[in-house]
C-alpha cells in the first residue's frame, strides 16, 4: 500500500501531491513535508515487527516513500555509551557510505529522483553532501552535476572525480555555487533535459532520510526518548527530520506521550562562534535569522550564515525547551583531539563541537548527570585531514618536533549560503 499521501507547506499548510516532483511551496517558499497515512501504518506495521529486519536505515521503510532504494547499506549506526560521561551516547554518523550523515537524506533524495525519471542532479556545495549525491546518484545511474568552489577541500574534490561526478569548479564562494545552478534553473534546458536542485531544504525527500537518525536513536534505546539530543546545525535537516520522526513515532504509537511533544528531548543546536546565526536569533528571542556576515570557521558543515529553514529550527528548540550554543575553532581542535583520545572516535570537527556543548551544558545545570544525551557526530575526521593538518602546521610546534616540516597552510574554501 502506498503510504506517502502528499506533501504539505510547514509555512501556510497548503497540500500538493507526491507523485511527482516538488521543490519548496510556490505561494511563500515554504519548506515542503512529506505526509502519510500513519492510521494505516499503525494497523499494518508496528515497532516490534522490526526484528530481524537489516541493519540499515531502510529497515524504516513503512515510513519512507515507496520507491526502490538507491541503497549503500546507509544508517543503523553505532549508538557508542560514553567512556567518559555517564548516560551519555555518541551517535556515530562517520560510519555511514561516504563517511557522513548526509548519506541518508541523498539516498532518499536520489531514489526518488529515480523514481520520478530525473536525469540530472544539481547542488552546490563545499563538502560532504557533494560527496553523497555523487555516490548516490553513481548507484542509481543518475546524472550528478556539482558545483564547487576551486579551493575545496581535497576530500570532497577527489570522492565527486572518482564517483563520476560532473564537478564544476567556481572562483569564488558557495554562494557563488548556488547562483551558477539558479542560472541553470532559469534556463532554457532544465526542463527539457531533466534538471532537478537537490540542495539543503529546497526537496522533501533529504528531510526523510534524516528522520530515520530519530527512528534509530529511538530503537536502540529500547523506543524510549533521551532527554536530551545535541546536534551540530549548518542547515538543519538533522534537526528537522529527527522532530519529524517524533512526531510520526507518538502517533504511531511506537513512543509513549501522556500529552503530545511532552516528552520529546530537549533539541541542542550547536554552532560555531564564527557562524552562529541561530545562536543569536536564539538568544534574541526571533523566530528567523538574520544573515551572518563574514563567516569563518573550520567547520565547514557549520558555515552556512542563513539556514533556508531557520524559522523551523527555531521553532523546534522552542517547543523542546531546548537551547543553542556556540563554540570556537580552537575549543573544536581540542574536542576533536579529546574524543579520538578518550572515546576513540575520530570525529570530523562538526561532530566534535558537541561534546563542547555538552561540557557546557553540564556545567550551566541545563542538563543533570543523570540525563540520558545522545551527542550527533555526523561524519568522519578522515574525511578533513588536510583541514586539521592546516590547523597543525598553523600552531607552534614542540621543541622535539621542531625540526620537522609541514605543509603550508590554505584556506579552505566559501561559506553555505542560502538557496
Amino acid at each position: 500500500m502506498f503510504m506517502l499521501t502528499h506533501l504539505e507547506c510547514t509555512r501556510c499548510g497548503e497540500h500538493y501531491p507526491a507523485d511527482r516532483p516538488q521543490s519548496v511551496c510556490p505561494n511563500d517558499g515554504g519548506v515542503l513535508y512529506a505526509r502519510y497515512d500513519l492510521h494505516a501504518i499503525k494497523r499494518s506495521f508496528s515497532a516490534a515487527r522490526l526484528a530481524g529486519r537489516a541493519p540499515t536505515m531502510w529497515r524504516y521503510d513503512s515510513v519512507l516513500p515507496d520507491a526502490d532504494p538507491v541503497s549503500l547499506g546507509e544508517g543503523f549506526t553505532p549508538m557508542l555509551p560514553s567512556r567518559e560521561f555517564g548516560n551519555v551516547f555518541i551517535k556515530d554518523e562517520g560510519l555511514n557510505p561516504t563517511g557522513s550523515f548526509k548519506a541518508r537524506g541523498l539516498s532518499v533524495a536520489v531514489t526518488m529522483a529515480r523514481h520520478f525519471g530525473l536525469k540530472k542532479l544539481a547542488i552546490p556545495s563545499a563538502g560532504n553532501a557533494a560527496g553523497a549525491l555523487a555516490a548516490y546518484a553513481a548507484a542509481g545511474k543518475v546524472e550528478a552535476h556539482i558545483f564547487m568552489p576551486k579551493d575545496v577541500p581535497a576530500a570532497n574534490r577527489i570522492e565527486c572525480d572518482y564517483y563520476g561526478a560532473y564537478v564544476t569548479l567556481v572562483d569564488g564562494l558557495i554562494s557563488d555555487c548556488a547562483r551558477k545552478v539558479a542560472e541553470l534553473k532559469d534556463s532554457d534546458t532544465w526542463q527539457r533535459d531533466g534538471w532537478f536542485d537537490v540542495s539543503t531544504t529546497k526537496e522533501p525527500y533529504r528531510v526523510e532520510g534524516k528522520k530515520t537518525m530519530g527512528y534509530e536513536v529511538a530503537e536502540q534505546l529500547g523506543w524510549k526518548l533521551p532527554q536530551g539530543i545535541i546536534y551540530p546545525t549548518g542547515g538543519g535537516v538533522g534537526l528537522l527530520g529527527m522532530w519529524k520522526a517524533f512526531e510520526e513515532m507518538e502517533a504511531l504509537g511506537w513512543i509513549s506521550s501522556e500529552r503530545p511533544g511532552s516528552d520529546r528531548p530537549k533539541m541542542v543546536c550547536v554552532q560555531s562562534a564564527g557562524c552562529a546565526p541561530i545562536v543569536k536569533a536564539w538568544e534574541e528571542g526571533k523566530s528567523s535569522v538574520e544573515m551572518w556576515n563574514n563567516a569563518e570557521t573550520l567547520a565547514s558543515g557549520l558555515r552556512v550564515p542563513k539556514p533556508y529553514a531557520d524559522y523551523l529550527i527555531l521553532d523546534i528548540l522552542k517547543k523542546s525547551r531546548g537551547t543553542a550554543v556556540s563554540v570556537t575553532d580552537a575549543e573544536i581542535v581540542e574536542a576533536t583531539r579529546h574524543w579520538a583520545k578518550v572515546e576513540g572516535i575520530f570525529a570530523a570537527p562538526e561532530g566534535a563541537a558537541c561534546l563542547l556543548a555538552y561540557r557546557k551544558l553540564r556545567a550551566s545545570g541545563f542538563f543533570k548527570p543523570d540525563d540520558t544525551v545522545v551527542l550527533f557526530n555526523t561524519g568522519s575526521g578522515l574525511k578533513y585531514l588536510d583541514v586539521l593538518d592546516a590547523v597543525v602546521a598553523r600552531a607552534p610546534l614542540p621543541a622535539k618536533s621542531a625540526a620537522s616540516t609541514k605543509p603550508a597552510a590554505r584556506q579552505i574554501g566559501g561559506i553555505i549560503g542560502p538557496y
